[in-house]
């Protein structure tokens, strides 16, 4: 990657594709998930979206497990662990509300089964 280059997309352009999830950005992030070189940039999407969620003067919660939820369901097992790394790296309301979507969702426990 030559100096200076922004990988595509940006932090801040899946930031943007979560916090809306219609129908177009639902699409738009899961040809992202399907391409395992594009992981870091859906996972610093992630931190940006909840870091900005949590700078928000109004907290949205039910958005936020829908997104929790929805992630779950559609991320691939690659990821889920992360998923679930970013959702307890921070202990705002925000990032709780996240995580109880991803557990609900149960995309942690499909990627790596009980034995």
């Amino acid at each position: 990657m030559a100096a200076g280059s922004v990988p595509f997309p940006d932090r801040d352009t899946v930031a943007g594709k979560l916090a809306r999830l219609g129908e177009e950005d639902q699409a738009f992030l899961r040809l992202l998930l399907e391409n395992p070189a594009q992981d870091e940039q859906v996972m610093e999407g992630v931190y940006r979206h909840l870091d900005l969620a949590a700078q928000a003067p109004f907290l949205n919660t039910l958005k936020l497990d829908r997104l929790g939820a929805w992630l779950g369901d559609t991320a691939p097992a690659r990821l889920q662990m992360r998923l679930m790394e970013a959702a307890k790296s921070g202990q705002h309301p925000a990032y709780d509300a996240f995580r109880a979507g991803l557990a609900r969702s149960g995309g942690l426990e499909r990627a790596y089964p009980k034995v």
